[in-house]
């Protein structure tokens, strides 16, 4: 049985099994693909076994949705720091989730956003497919709530179009890489913000 550097949260200090476990599959969820990585390579990644990957997750389809649950749970923790960082300022938290996706587009891997790819990967009916959804659509509602308080004219299409550009572009840096249009980002959908702020004055 292997301890790798995933099983490990200091030198002398081991992770418990089951947060092992979720940080090796998620990672090799991401480097691999979901469904190229068995029970059995997450195991040994994680310096455990399969009796106790299973005693924590019943199935690795349980184990695939909570691993994407976790992402989704990071992604909402920094809109909740943007909110905190700009109180009663939608206009600066827009353009603050603006600025730090800019730059999380721009040093992104190859492989992407993992809730995107995972829903690719997976059929309609995956439990993990309830998790890729619900986040979505409450990224997607954040942006045309902060778009709706910024007092920003036609908040719901608005949200609309940034919400396509985003994931557009996220799909665009994988495909073409840093000088394709996703690299653009941050200046059109600043300038799409802009031209709505005019219209609703």
């Amino acid at each position: 049985m292997t301890v790798t550097a995933a099983s490990r949260e200091a030198p002398g200090k081991i992770k418990p099994p089951r947060e092992r476990i979720l940080e090796a599959a998620s990672e090799l969820f991401y480097r691999q693909g979901i469904r190229a990585v068995g029970v059995d390579a997450i195991a040994e990644a994680a310096g455990t076994n399969k009796m106790t990957l299973y005693r924590h997750f019943a199935s690795k389809d349980q184990l695939v949705a909570e691993c994407l649950r976790r992402h989704a749970a990071e992604i909402d923790a920094a809109w909740d720091g943007i909110e905190k960082a700009h109180p009663h300022d939608p206009k600066g938290q827009l353009q603050d989730w603006l600025r730090l996706f800019g730059e999380f587009v721009t040093r992104m891997s190859e492989r992407g956003c993992p809730l995107a790819n995972a829903a690719v990967e997976l059929p309609r009916d995956h439990p993990a497919r309830r998790v890729i959804e619900a986040h979505k659509a409450g990224h997607r509602e954040r942006l045309a709530q902060l778009c709706r308080d910024a007092g920003l004219a036609e908040p719901e299409r608005l949200a609309d179009s940034v919400f396509l550009l985003v994931e557009g572009a996220r799909v665009d840096i994988q495909s073409v890489g840093h000088c394709g249009p996703g690299s653009r980002l941050v200046h059109t959908v600043q300038a799409l913000i802009e031209d709505h702020a005019r219209r609703g004055q």
